[in-house]
């Protein structure tokens, strides 16, 4: 693939907007470039943004400009027992409330799962919960929900596993090819934007 870049500048400074892999693995994480791999092997063109850890929606908003593609929230939760697991997609300025999300998915009282779940199921650390972690839930003991108001832009953005990149693919390609490639089946959902 052709490395070509892109430069814009940010509040966080200046961020250079890259064609595929990065060039050189030295300094990657083996979940990162595994990120990198399935695209590849999928043929998914993206590009990627490298950027300091991005910890919040606020430092992502910065990064979704320069990205020009939606962030979404990525929530990893689960119910009261722990043993149903969920991550959701929503828009990152839509308020999030569990009551409507559980009466969607017929679950009573979800909540927030924790960093040990998270890294057992999805090898994913808090800040950077991706969709890409599914590749790595071999079980498939987590179900995708999708707020439908994520479907509205054309492209999807987000932290290949890593949240010090930022990558951007079409949202078609997502749906089409690569959520059937991990193997889930997403749920969709229409969440209100009550405050």
């Amino acid at each position: 693939m052709k490395n070509t870049s892109q430069s814009f500048s940010s509040e966080t400074g200046p961020l250079t907007l890259h064609q595929g892999r990065p060039a050189s693995d030295e300094g990657r994480t083996a979940r990162e470039l595994r990120t990198y791999d399935l695209l590849d092997s999928l043929k998914v063109p993206f590009e990627r943004l490298d950027h300091e850890p991005a910890m919040t929606m606020e430092v992502c908003r910065d990064i979704e400009k320069s990205l020009h593609a939606m962030i979404c929230k990525n929530l990893f939760l689960c119910n009261r027992q722990a043993t149903r697991f969920y991550l959701l997609m929503i828009p990152a300025d839509k308020p999030f409330k569990t009551r409507y999300l559980s009466a969607r998915l017929g679950v009573s009282r979800l909540s927030f799962a924790d960093e040990v779940h998270m890294e057992e199921l999805l090898d994913l650390s808090p800040g950077s919960v991706s969709v890409m972690g599914l590749m790595n839930d071999h079980e498939s003991r987590v179900q995708l929900v999708i707020d439908r108001d994520v479907l509205a832009d054309e492209h999807i953005g987000c932290h290949p596993c890593m949240n010090t990149s930022s990558i951007r693919f079409k949202m078609s390609a997502l749906l089409d090819t690569v959520l059937p490639a991990m193997g889930p089946e997403p749920v969709f959902v229409d969440l209100p934007w009550e405050p």
